[in-house]
């Protein structure tokens, strides 16, 4: 048995339709999970990774987890799962992880902990560090709808965008191929793109001008406020001024695991168009 956590996220979603494909017994979990739409014949649990007394239902008879990153019960999780005989954990972590003073940034170090706690226990680690998801573009969704600006401090700064069924094709292959298992893995997208570089993009795959309101970090930051807390606006402001007109490095990660390729962020831009538009 599988138990795919995150249940209403990207990543997982995807992942559970390649499981499913596969033939693999799987459950999937989320902090509120009647509001899963489970396929026919998955088991929707409670998993909330920060209530560690959900922990044993949603491991019990589970042997192989998917697991996102939430730090604060790590220690509670990773006993839980001992105990219920898992042998394999996918982490889905960061690569916020390998920047120098990754343990003094709130952000990087959240997922730190994850990793560190993970690797000390007696069962099989495997964790996806990831640069940058192509959906947090989805953060823009509604200014492009309405029409206002997307505002950007640093519109210059690269990412490296991955889609998120490269991530979950990467961890669909590190769940059922022992080959892979043990391993940390660093997936990127194929391109280094700035932020200025991914609106032309969506511009182009939704046929509508988009323009950049170019904002300082302290507006953009108060901006945020309702949506991502402080030291989490000051770690990706910190990132993306360190990146500001700086390619940032890419992997063949995806390919070396999947076989094929990464998908472009235009490919994302027209699997989602949609979200653009309204």
């Amino acid at each position: 048995m599988i138990l795919v956590t995150g249940g209403r996220g990207a990543v997982a979603t995807h992942l559970l339709t390649l499981l499913l494909q596969a033939g693999r017994a799987v459950r999937v979990a989320s902090s509120d999970p009647g509001r899963l739409r489970a396929p026919a014949g998955v088991t929707a649990v409670s998993c909330d990774l920060t209530d560690p007394a959900t922990f044993p239902a949603a491991l019990a008879g589970v042997r192989e987890v998917f697991l996102y990153a939430e730090a604060s019960h790590i220690a509670e999780f990773t006993d839980a799962a001992v105990t219920a005989g898992v042998e394999h954990v996918v982490l889905l972590s960061s690569a916020a992880v390998l920047n120098p003073g990754a343990a003094g940034d709130p952000l990087a170090k959240s997922h730190l902990d994850v990793e560190t706690a993970l690797l000390a226990a007696p069962l099989t680690t495997t964790i996806l560090r990831p640069g940058s998801f192509a959906g947090n573009a989805g953060a823009w969704a509604w200014s492009i709808r309405a029409g206002s600006p997307v505002s950007l401090p640093y519109p210059g700064a690269h990412t490296d965008p991955v889609h998120e069924r490269d991530l979950a094709e990467v961890a669909f292959t590190v769940l059922t191929d022992p080959r892979h298992q043990g391993r940390c893995l660093h997936p990127t997208g194929p391109e280094s793109l700035t932020f200025t570089q991914q609106i032309e993009r969506l511009a182009e795959v939704t046929g509508r001008p988009i323009t950049v309101g170019h904002v300082t970090p302290g507006e953009w930051k108060k901006e945020m406020a309702g949506y991502i807390p402080g030291p989490y606006a000051d770690a990706l402001l910190a990132y993306w001024r360190a990146n500001d007109g700086r390619p940032v490095p890419l992997t063949d990660v995806v390919e070396q695991v999947t076989g094929h390729a990464p998908r472009t962020f235009a490919t994302w831009a027209r699997d989602h168009a949609a979200d653009f538009t309204g």
